[in-house]
């Protein structure tokens, strides 16, 4: 559930432009097997099911190693436009984030990250996280 606070927090947007189709980028964030290529998802970890209030569960494993259980529902899916994705936080809340598409033409696709954190440093975590999660799906959707 989006509180007050979040909505009044700490806001980020990170774009990046590919020149790929849109619907390439759609599959690259809804398909598990092309999820899981790009999202620093522990191999088999993936489960995804991009339809309003449906759940989504990976395991994300740094580069040093560690592994974290990542699990949250969609609340809005407008394919192939956009999603909103809630991820559920170890207090029991879930924060809310934002994925556009933007078919700019020409078989080129304008990706965009959104979230509003209610601290700062959630707030630091969530952009280097989300800055991390866009270049790699940029660098993976012209290789499909």
């Amino acid at each position: 559930m989006t509180t007050a606070s979040n909505q009044a927090g700490f806001p980020y947007e990170l774009s990046a432009e590919v020149d790929v189709p849109r619907a390439t980028v759609w599959r690259a964030w809804t398909e598990n097997d092309h999820y899981e290529a790009w999202s620093y998802s522990k191999p088999g970890s993936v489960e995804l099911d991009p339809t309003p209030g449906g759940l989504y569960a990976a395991t994300v494993v740094t580069p040093d190693g560690q592994e974290f259980p990542i699990t949250g529902r969609y609340i809005e899916v407008d394919e192939p436009e956009s999603m909103v994705m809630g991820m559920d936080t170890p207090d029991g809340g879930e924060e809310v984030m934002r994925l556009d598409l933007a078919d700019l033409g020409g078989d080129r696709t304008r990706i965009t990250i959104s979230q509003t954190c209610a601290t700062q440093e959630e707030h630091d975590m969530a952009k280097e996280g989300s800055q991390m999660l866009i270049d790699s799906c940029a660098a993976y959707v012209t290789k499909i």
